[in-house]
């Protein structure tokens, strides 16, 4: 059965109209994102929400796209009709720009080691040359940092022994007032049990004298 095709039309409930351009928007932008790879082209996508909420896309830099399409754009002009001079001193600093900005970025893809066909074995020295330093102050930077991690390790080790030797200072002197507390203990009882025999023996000396007086018996001494 064929699919009914969908009327397009606005959207009157706001909340569906927000899950469409929700969906719309990511799939657009998708599409745009495999344009890009599968053909090598240079896309740029803008979009504004019915709030005005800005979303875009761009396979590349979006300001170099924009300058490439504004220089399109006066190129068009130019041969539309002659343009004033105000206009002439624009599109004169609108191509010099355009033509930093293609260079920049083609000099920019040329040290991630594209675009380089057509370079002759002088230019290619001195790309070499160029990348060459930019690796020498990369690799001294990230020297920088790795010292700084280490001497950040080594003093946070540093700390980290220091807190371990006064923990062990602290469990040292806590066994040692406890062995002081026991022993206290110990000589408090040993003191305790002695007193106690003491006083338990005496009467029973002093009883057996007296019924020995009270009987008459012969005395021992």
């Amino acid at each position: 059965m064929a699919r009914e095709k969908i009327r397009i039309k606005k959207i009157d409930n706001l909340t569906a109209r927000q899950v469409t351009f929700s969906k719309r928007r990511r799939g657009i932008i998708k599409k745009a994102s495999e344009l890009s790879i599968l053909c090598d082209a240079d896309v740029a996508l803008i979009i504004f929400s019915a709030t005005g909420k800005l979303f875009e896309f761009s396979s590349s830099s979006m300001r170099d796209i924009l300058g490439r399409y504004n220089l399109h754009a006066s190129n068009i002009n130019k041969m539309m009709g002659p343009p004033s001079p105000y206009h002439q001193l624009e599109n004169c600093n609108l191509s010099r720009l355009s033509k930093e900005v293609e260079d920049k970025t083609k000099q920019l893809r040329q040290m991630r080691g594209e675009d380089l066909e057509g370079l002759n074995l002088e230019e290619l020295q001195r790309l070499e040359k160029s990348l060459e330093s930019g690796l020498s102050r990369v690799s001294e930077k990230k020297g920088e940092c790795v010292m700084s991690q280490i001497s950040s390790l080594e003093k946070r080790g540093s700390e980290l022994v220091d807190e371990n030797r006064r923990l062990r200072e602290q469990l040292e002197s806590l066994e040692m007032a406890k062995t002081m507390a026991l022993k206290e203990v110990v000589e408090t009882e040993s003191a305790t049990t002695n007193v106690s025999s003491y006083d338990s023996g005496a009467p029973i000396e002093d009883d057996f004298s007296d019924t020995s007086l009270k009987l008459g018996l012969p005395s021992w001494e």
